[in-house]
């Protein structure tokens, strides 16, 4: 196995380690947490080296950047490939067309148009919602910041939910920057919240799934009930551009 390889393979199970220790400590099945490595601005060697070290599930944020490498790695056919970052509508029909997993979709104008671009490609795709949490201009989402207007998203998600080619699973967010892991859960637990109230308001739909954490506070995200959590620097290293999606 070369360096490459045993080093991500090395730093891979060590969060899984750490995932499932705060798993059992939130009283949770380490199984019910899947770790998205989030592969963004890497080169597809080093994503291959991933795939052989034995990474299961990456994470694209570029529509562009993660179809060429789905294409470079289509022989890996076992690999999952999520979209995790801001897309725009008019790349739409990449993701609809090549990802197993939306985790971002962030509008009801973009959410159409995945529709459209799914039915078009004949696939079904699983599907997260993403809500803005903590209020900031720079973060995508439904507004969510305020809990007493959540009441007000009500008839905009019930369209989403009507689109017959995006199955919903769940919930995404990402809490604004902090200095610790720590600063974060108070936005994991209204995500939760959040996941709970949209349950009770849509029973037919499925929100088990919630993609929140990242290679800063993926543990807290666990213990708050997260089953995505999106790592990227801790087990790949550092690129040359960062954002607060992993």
């Amino acid at each position: 196995m070369s360096e490459l390889i045993q080093s991500i393979r090395e730093r891979y199970l060590a969060v899984l380690d750490r995932i499932a220790v705060a798993a059992k400590s939130a009283g949770r099945d380490p199984e019910s947490v899947k770790l998205v490595v989030v592969t963004k601005s890497q080169p597809v060697e080093l994503v291959r080296a991933a795939i052989e070290a034995g990474v299961k599930i990456f994470g694209e944020n570029y529509p562009e950047e993660g179809v060429m490498k789905i294409q470079f790695l289509q022989d890996f056919s076992a690999v999952e490939w999520h979209m995790i970052g801001h897309v725009q509508s008019r790349k739409a029909q990449l993701v609809a067309a090549n990802f197993n997993y939306f985790h971002s979709l962030d509008s009801l104008k973009l959410a159409k148009k995945m529709d459209r671009f799914c039915g078009e490609a004949g696939r079904r795709l699983s599907t997260l919602l993403e809500f803005n949490v903590g209020g900031e201009d720079s973060k995508g989402g439904w507004p969510a910041w305020d809990e007493a207007r959540w009441q007000e998203l009500s008839a905009e998600l019930a369209e989403v939910f009507s689109l017959p080619n995006l199955t919903v699973r769940g919930l995404m967010a990402m809490p604004p920057l902090g200095e610790t892991a720590e600063f974060s859960r108070s936005f994991f637990q209204k995500v939760k919240r959040l996941q709970e109230y949209l349950s009770f308001q849509f029973p037919q739909v499925d929100f088990s799934e919630l993609s929140m954490g990242t290679s800063m506070d993926y543990e807290v995200a666990v213990e708050e009930g997260a089953t995505f959590v999106r790592v990227g620097t801790a087990i790949v290293g550092t690129r040359k551009y960062q954002t607060e999606t992993e």
